[in-house]
């Protein structure tokens, strides 16, 4: 049994199918209730991994575990949550985590992630650590502007970082929690290209048919924005990544590749498939 976390978010959901099409048994664990596509087979389980006992019945009898954690993890006990995992006899444990928590650890925004990741190593148990960088899947946030207004809205319009498709994120971890030969590794996780947020509402607009206008956000007005739904920490270590970012942070990676056998997919591959949100 392969237990995921976060099954109906963007990486979670694609997971989950990719494990049950390759035959997997396959629990999938959420706070709420099931996604209505859970594809047939799959068992659904309700925890909440603020409260590590919930996930207990999941994490009885399963062999791996795929470990996904809402923001920053700020609020998590980690100790306690492994312990469940590890009395359950879980033997393989896959961590999405972020690629800040490699290139600026000691933030305040993603030093808690580090701390998890610390955990995970301290463990027992094998491990492998995914280090995704932003998600092309933020591009939501625009989607009502893009619909309502042909306008998107976003800081540092001109600065580019190679972003990643949540589906690749998922193909990987499906990869690594069915083969054995990835313990003990980090993956950081990227797409094939700098773009930057003017090229991405751009992309956008060919997949649409029509142009969106690009307004270049100040970071004061961003952040405006941004700490309506996301703690302040997390907030200005987010501007900080997408308005300075460090040499690391503009790397792009060789892992996808090297687990998949392809090239990660670029940000108009995602703009095409998910089209439809921004009509």
């Amino acid at each position: 049994m392969i237990v995921v976390t976060g099954a109906t978010g963007n990486v979670g959901r694609v997971l989950v199918a990719a494990l049950a099409a390759a035959g997997e048994p396959v629990t999938a664990v959420s706070r709420g209730t099931p996604p209505a596509a859970t594809p047939p087979g799959v068992r659904h389980h309700r925890a909440d991994l603020t409260r590590p006992e919930t996930l207990r019945p999941a994490a009885h009898g399963a062999r791996a575990l795929f470990l996904l954690v809402a923001g920053a993890g700020a609020d998590l006990s980690p100790g306690d949550l492994l312990d469940v995992a590890k009395a359950g006899g879980v033997e393989h444990l896959v961590l999405l985590s972020s690629q800040a928590a490699g290139t600026r650890p000691g933030s305040v925004s993603h030093a808690p992630l580090r701390g998890i990741e610390d955990a995970v190593r301290r463990s027992g148990m094998a491990w492998t650590i995914l280090r995704p960088g932003g998600f092309a899947s933020n591009a939501y946030a625009w989607a009502e502007s893009a619909r309502d207004r042909r306008t998107v809205a976003a800081p540092f319009g001109d600065v580019g970082l190679p972003i990643v498709d949540p589906a690749d994120i998922a193909e990987v971890a499906a990869a690594v929690l069915r083969e054995a030969d990835h313990a003990g590794r980090i993956y950081e996780l990227t797409g094939p290209a700098l773009t930057t947020p003017r090229q991405r509402v751009a992309i956008l607009g060919e997949a649409l048919g029509r142009p969106i206008r690009f307004v270049n956000q100040t970071r004061a007005e961003a952040r405006a924005q941004m700490v309506r739904f996301m703690p302040e920490p997390v907030v200005d270590g987010t501007l900080d990544i997408l308005g300075e970012p460090i040499p690391a942070e503009l790397r792009i990676s060789p892992h996808t590749e090297q687990v998949l056998g392809r090239a990660p997919r670029a940000f108009g591959d995602w703009a095409r498939r998910n089209v439809d949100a921004f009509r």
